[in-house]
């Protein structure tokens, strides 16, 4: 196992121990994008706490860590940017399974809440939430949700959601986006920030007429 992937196991599991960490250059960025779809249960009253609590511990408690350990780094320098993966669907409810939903929903606070100390210390933090993208990931958590689908069904309905004609939401939209926040000279004043790619989705409701 490559240390990398040992630190992000070491981060979920309270129990290990996490290996000591190499000195970042002073214009540090690090990224924590880490997710578990959720359990998939139809109803509210149907979650398993058991099951809640490993989605939790993937995707909040593990950017709980990679913040906390970046700071631990970039508190000295005084300098350095963090960026968290969040979710359209820590934004707006009914679009995941309720864990994943809340747990992307933490995601967001626990970037604001940091920002309010990291500000002293001149390290920008913030998050993305994007639109579904037709991930691997994606695509196996529609098919749960509907069996009937075929695979490149469900990659039509996840692409086929989006607002904005002519335009499919893709990773390197996602990417490029994250590349902006972290080097551009043009977001140095930008932090506690969650900035939505989805096209417009969550911006407005269309009558029934």
């Amino acid at each position: 196992m490559s240390p990398k992937i040992s630190y992000i196991s070491s981060a979920v599991d309270p129990l290990c121990v996490l290996p000591p960490r190499p000195a970042l250059p002073r214009s540090s960025c690090t990224t924590t994008r880490l997710s578990r779809p959720g359990s998939l249960a139809p109803s509210f009253t149907a979650l398993d706490l058991s099951d809640f609590d490993r989605t939790m511990a993937v995707n909040l408690r593990s950017v709980i860590a990679g913040i906390k350990h970046a700071a631990r780094v970039m508190i000295p320098q005084q300098s350095g940017c963090i960026l968290c993966t969040a979710s359209l669907t820590g934004v707006m409810g009914g679009m995941a399974p309720h864990d994943y939903s809340i747990s992307k929903a933490a995601v967001i606070g626990a970037v604001r809440s940091a920002a309010a100390e990291m500000g002293r210390h001149g390290i920008r933090i913030n998050c993305i939430s994007p639109h579904a993208i037709a991930t691997p990931m994606g695509v196996d958590a529609m098919r749960k949700l509907a069996p009937e689908l075929g695979e490149e069904e469900a990659v039509e309905v996840l692409e086929g959601c989006g607002e904005l004609k002519g335009e499919v939401p893709r990773r390197e939209d996602v990417g490029g986006r994250g590349v902006v926040l972290r080097r551009s000279e043009t977001a140095k004043f930008v932090s506690g920030h969650n900035f939505v790619v989805d096209g417009g989705f969550t911006a407005f409701k269309r009558l029934k007429i």
